[in-house]
């Protein structure tokens, strides 16, 4: 994310009016974040949000949220309820609309009532609806700002975190391919999830247990493990009377579950047994029978779970699970947040199981650490909450980002897609050094032709040197069988005998690696136009460890490689221009 940038107002009041104008777009953003989940446990998980329209003197003239997928948008019902006070007004959301045409959505009711100014908290975190909507909406004269793009400043970024949170489930699943899951249990203040006996009704306090039911109504599904099934029996349901209830899912491996179990009736809500494949079939016919869906996993564990139920549009999940499947769920990477309800009591027992089985941790340096964490007290229980991992920022992190930008002046840094490119087998691979695209090149008083630009990159640090030493080495690399080999012969004997580099390669080779890129780009048509197709984009060299010519692990490298493929897709595009502006003079 782009660090906070501050700048010196040359007049008290011009700062204290700009604070005030901050403070005021941040308390509307937050309201429409709240807004925004109103609709929580009432309906089926789905991306939230929430508007307000306030008018220029700062009073609030409507609200509105979505209330289920398919139903009015946010927008559309705080017009309706500002009315003929939308003129002129501004409308803050706590996310960039996910609809953007048509006579019924998002934007054309803001832009119909004569809204004159929008503030959004976050953009879609969806690939293929960021910006559009930000776009759609300028184009029709609206005034629009996004928190963290267009200003800066503490109380603005507090307030697009609360975007983010509420959003969560959506981001997560936008970044990480799996539903966001969220593991809870009541313990006791010692640790203990039940007596040693197993028994475990009740830890906490009836308060903490609908707090719990309120969770599962916020949750696309609820998961056991086959243990927790045989110990306690559970139902599963939100037991509001009302509103969503989630699919119960239940992870056995060996399908070792009772016949009689609460959640074998699906004659109010579906449950799945999630299992290995061909674990006791004639069970699996039973629980057919039952009308319970049995689905079957090559190898059984909480990622490969989780990546089925992502593909089966799962938003959010809640994990019920005893310790041994906790710590497996934990260790796979999958549970983005906790949620721990402590009891005061103490119910002891060297047997008794605690919430989270062995992560093979025997320091504490190996502990992991919540982030945002929140403490709250629910009747006699504290409910302590925090996340494992943060919530991903939407903003991009892009490698030398002043130079990218001054390279391509059309990329956008908020709206541009990021397109990775590393190794050859990659969609983009061919964008690589060590693609296998021959090269004919200048060299001595005629032309070599060289197996890949790596071949003839990794030779010219030796070109020119007075020494045999040099010149079999540039043959060496010139007659290598792969580009990692020709790599792998300059690079160690530019480390084990720097005299052979050429004096001026420091500086020149930047410029060896654009020419011999152009020369891959110009002979083979195709690769130009694969190239040219990315415009608008920031190719970003992926590598992880090279720091010049990729752009490391964080975006911390100088990303080289991606900006001379720039510098050159620009190169041929002013060619583009220029040729069609004269073919058009020449009509």
């Amino acid at each position: 994310m782009a660090a906070l940038s501050f700048r010196l107002c040359s007049s008290p009041l011009i700062c204290r009016a700009t604070l005030d104008h901050h403070a005021t777009d941040a308390s509307f953003i937050r309201r429409a974040a709240d807004l925004s989940e109103m609709s929580a446990g009432l309906t089926s998980p789905h991306p939230n949000f929430g508007c307000v329209i306030a008018t220029p003197s700062g009073k609030v003239a409507g609200e509105g949220y979505l209330y289920a997928q398919g139903t009015k948008p946010a927008e559309a019902l705080a017009v309706e309820a500002a009315g003929e006070f939308c003129r002129g007004s501004t409308a803050y959301l706590n996310m960039e609309p996910g609809d953007c045409h048509g006579d019924h959505t998002a934007v054309s009711a803001l832009v119909q009532a004569g809204v004159g100014r929008v503030v959004v908290g976050i953009r879609h975190p969806l690939q293929h609806l960021r910006g559009a909507a930000i776009r759609e909406m300028r184009s029709h004269g609206i005034e629009v700002n996004v928190l963290g793009e267009d200003f800066q400043s503490k109380v603005l970024e507090d307030a697009r975190k609360c975007c983010l949170l509420v959003n969560a489930p959506l981001i997560h699943r936008a970044c990480s391919r799996v539903p966001f899951s969220l593991l809870k249990y009541a313990m006791t203040l010692d640790g203990k999830i039940a007596a040693s006996s197993g028994h475990a009704a009740w830890i906490s306090s009836k308060l903490s247990r609908t707090r719990v039911f309120e969770l599962r109504g916020r949750s696309d599904a609820v998961i056991v493990g086959g243990n927790t099934v045989r110990q306690d029996d559970p139902r599963l349901t939100a037991r509001h009377g009302q509103g969503h209830t989630p699919t119960r899912i239940v992870m056995s491996q060996s399908l070792d579950l009772p016949e009689k179990a609460n959640l074998w009736d699906v004659s109010e809500v579906s449950t799945i047994v999630a299992t290995q494949r061909g674990a006791r079939k004639s069970y699996q016919k039973f629980l057919a029978s039952k009308g319970v869906e049995v689905v079957e996993f090559d190898m059984l564990n909480p990622r490969e779970v989780m990546e089925y139920f992502h593909l089966r549009g799962y938003l959010s999940i809640l994990w019920e699970c005893g310790g041994t499947l906790a710590a497996s769920a934990i260790a796979s990477g999958v549970i983005h947040k906790v949620v721990a309800f402590i009891a005061p009591k103490i119910i002891g027992g060297s047997k008794a199981p605690s919430p989270v089985g062995e992560l093979g941790m025997v320091e504490m340096t190996q502990a992991l650490n919540l982030i945002d964490v929140c403490y709250e007290q629910v009747g006699p229980d504290m409910l302590v909450s925090g996340f494992l991992q943060p919530v991903p920022d939407l903003l991009p992190v892009i490698p030398s980002e002043d130079e990218t930008f001054e390279i391509d002046p059309s990329v956008n840094p908020f709206e541009s897609s990021i397109i990775f490119f590393y190794k050859t087998w990659d969609l983009y691979g061919s964008f690589s050094n060590f693609s296998p695209h021959p090269i004919r090149m200048p060299y001595g008083d005629g032309y070599r032709t060289w197996s890949s630009v790596e071949h003839y990159y990794q030779a010219n640090k030796f070109v020119g040197v007075e020494n045999p030493l040099a010149h079999d080495c540039v043959e060496k690399i010139r007659t290598a069988k792969s580009p990692e080999e020709a790599a792998l012969i300059g690079r160690s004997k530019q480390r084990q005998q720097p005299e052979l580099v050429r004096s001026n390669w420091e500086d020149v080779k930047i410029e060896v690696m654009y020419m011999a890129l152009k020369c891959k780009f110009s002979t083979y048509p195709h690769l130009k136009t694969m190239l040219l197709s990315t415009a608008g984009s920031v190719l970003v060299e992926a590598s992880p460890h090279d720091l010049f010519w990729g752009g490391g692990r964080e975006g911390e490298g100088l990303n080289y490689l991606g900006r001379l493929l720039m510098q050159l897709r620009s190169e041929y595009m002013g060619e583009s221009s220029v040729s069609a502006e004269n073919t058009s003079l020449a009509l």
